[in-house]
């Protein structure tokens, strides 16, 4: 009775094992194609992202040396701002001392002192004004 028990017993679990083997494969399978699709999905995620890495890389390299080029040119301009700035600078206040000047001038032959105008500073700017000021010689004079 003892050995019929273990018998059965085993009988079972010989059954219970071969079970577990006829789906356990089937099961395995499955995984295994799961596995297998999931590996080309891989890979062809993978490759688009190195794709990309490198697209993204030229991308940079370009940007940078657009970068250099615009930093340049903008060194370029400011200096140019400033060259131009410091010629208007210097021809603002030029025209603006003659503009003085020619206003004293006015003044003083408005007033009748022609003779004592001519010994004045402003007189001397003037004379200076007329040379160096694009004038047809009979005008000068």
């Amino acid at each position: 009775e003892k050995v019929t028990a273990e018998g059965k017993a085993e009988e079972e679990l010989f059954h219970k094992f071969m079970c577990y083997c006829k789906t356990g494969e089937g099961d395995l399978r499955d995984s295994i194609s799961a596995a297998e699709a999931k590996i080309e999905a891989d890979k062809s995620s993978l490759e688009a992202a190195v794709a990309l890495k490198a697209q993204l890389e030229k991308d940079l390299k370009g940007a940078g040396a657009s970068r250099v080029e615009a930093e340049e040119a903008v060194a370029e301009a400011k200096a140019l701002r400033e060259k131009e700035a410091a010629a208007f600078a210097k021809a603002s206040a030029d025209l603006k001392t003659n503009t003085a000047a020619l206003g004293k001038a006015i003044a003083a032959l408005e007033r009748g002192a022609g003779d004592a105008f001519l010994q004045t500073g402003t007189a001397a700017k003037l004379r200076q004004l007329s040379i160096d000021a694009d004038i047809s010689a009979p005008d000068r004079e």
